[in-house]
């Protein structure tokens, strides 16, 4: 008999959690999770999947006043009803938190409810118990920031949003990342009057500046409220419940709800890391190696924990890949490059690889095609909604090294561009490629002379 009660204890229940519990109980180890929110984590439960199903909501507003045009009348007047969506939302996560626990316990993985802390190298304990396993595995992922200043505790985070008893009518959303820029687009496409706050010049850091710029452009149209160079002070409460949010210039902006939307941290308070050893950064990131084991041989951490990209997907292969180290014994082999992503503002982004200025940055000889178009679906609707699609060339090699849109179902399309720039497609390939017409899809085949170089 083992020395332990486990082979593996993963603490934390998210996406990757769950994927390195029940791929370790299949290959034959005794393995127990101890979660103490919800089951699948920040994904199911308050990001991914919410987050989508109201970016689904958001958008039937314009559906309906372009349908019109298309001969569907009286379809505008139609009216949004939030304790309808919030309820759907709330029935769509919990059957997903059953699907999840029922797949940990059909892999035979032990299921422990409550909060996990490290009580040695190979113990945890959950409340008054203790349990010992070779190997632990902080999976705990990450929690939303809110900086502090006055009035900070009348703000709300992604944790409440999707639970609020009654809809604001007027909401101010406070950052400059996807998640930002995700919930302008929400809250505006649900009717309410929205504004934007971001402490610098433009939001998206990191993403093309082109996109940047596009999206800024879109959301402008879409009566996004944009602040920029924007800093809120403090937040006061008044006695008919809205809030008072004044800037660092004495401004002063009425609403029903202030979200932050400013990061989020590693979810690694309480865990007992340091009293340990575990080498904790000062971000609060764990620090791993290429195996996803911390300083402490018998512990390891995975997923938006480690500073790594905070990406579902990210995780998933993370857990695949460690198991396999655990099965085989050889490195873990994840290649972070070319990961695609989507921002489901509105209208979306889609981007994998490099950006035209990492690209330059990068010393290679740069290639830029750019198309900027109207949807054919708003030739007749008349929407002034645009489309940006852009790929960025290896002159030298010919190689696809980027490519990027902003537009409907830029996620879907990305995604096989993804798979083509994995497979080392260059730009002829692409030139090569007959298109679907008449699709949006198709313009990225059909680019043919650079705009830049």
């Amino acid at each position: 008999m083992s020395e332990f009660d486990f082979d593996l204890f993963v603490i934390g229940a998210g996406s990757g959690g769950v994927r390195a519990a029940r791929m370790a109980a299949a290959s034959g180890m005794r393995v127990a999770v101890a979660e103490d929110r919800y089951m699948g984590g920040t994904c199911v439960n308050v990001g991914c999947v919410p987050k989508k199903l109201f970016v689904y909501a958001s958008s039937y507003r314009e559906a309906f006043e372009d349908a019109e045009a298309y001969g569907w009348q009286g379809q505008a007047s139609a009216e949004f009803d939030w304790p309808t969506l919030r309820d759907n939302n709330a029935k769509e996560v919990t059957r997903l938190n059953g699907i999840y626990r029922n797949l940990l316990g059909t892999a035979g993985v032990t299921i422990i409810d409550g909060r996990a802390k490290l009580s040695g190298r190979h113990q945890v304990t959950v409340g008054e118990t203790e349990y010992s396993a070779q190997r632990i595995l902080i999976a705990t992922g990450g929690w939303p920031f809110v900086p502090e200043l006055p009035g900070s505790e009348y703000a709300i985070t992604t944790n409440e949003v999707f639970s609020l008893e009654v809809f604001p009518k007027r909401v101010l959303i406070v950052g400059g990342g996807y998640i930002a820029v995700e919930f302008a687009g929400i809250f505006a496409g649900l009717g309410a009057k929205t504004h934007l706050s971001y402490r610098r010049d433009l939001f998206l850091r990191g993403f093309d500046n082109d996109v940047r710029r596009f999206v800024r452009d879109e959301m402008a149209k879409k009566s996004v409220q944009l602040h920029f160079q924007h800093q809120v002070s403090s937040i006061e409460k008044c006695t008919d419940g809205s809030l008072r949010v004044t800037d660092s210039d004495g401004k002063v902006l009425e609403v029903d709800a202030v979200l932050y939307a400013t990061g989020r941290k590693p979810n690694t308070a309480g865990l007992g890391l340091e009293k340990l050893g575990v080498v904790v950064h000062k971000d609060g990131t764990i620090g791993v190696d290429d195996n996803f084991r911390s300083s402490v041989t018998s512990i390891y951490a995975l997923g938006d924990v480690t500073g790594g990209p905070e990406l579902t997907p990210v995780a998933l292969a993370e857990a695949m890949a460690l198991v396999k180290h655990w099965q085989n014994g050889k490195t873990a082999e994840i290649d972070y490059n070319n990961i695609p992503t989507a921002v489901f503002c509105q209208p979306n982004i889609g981007t994998v690889g490099l950006t035209e200025e990492e690209a330059r940055q990068a010393g290679i000889p740069v290639q830029v095609f750019r198309s900027d178009f109207r949807a054919m679906r708003h030739s007749v609707s008349g929407r002034d909604e645009r489309t940006l699609m852009k790929l960025i060339v290896d002159r030298d090699s010919d190689l696809v090294v980027g490519a990027h849109m902003v537009g409907p179902d830029a996620g879907e399309i990305i995604q096989g561009l993804a798979v083509a720039m994995k497979a080392g497609a260059t730009k002829a390939t692409f030139d090569q490629t007959i298109g679907i017409h008449p699709t949006a899809a198709e313009e990225f085949v059909t680019m043919r002379t650079p705009v830049a170089e």
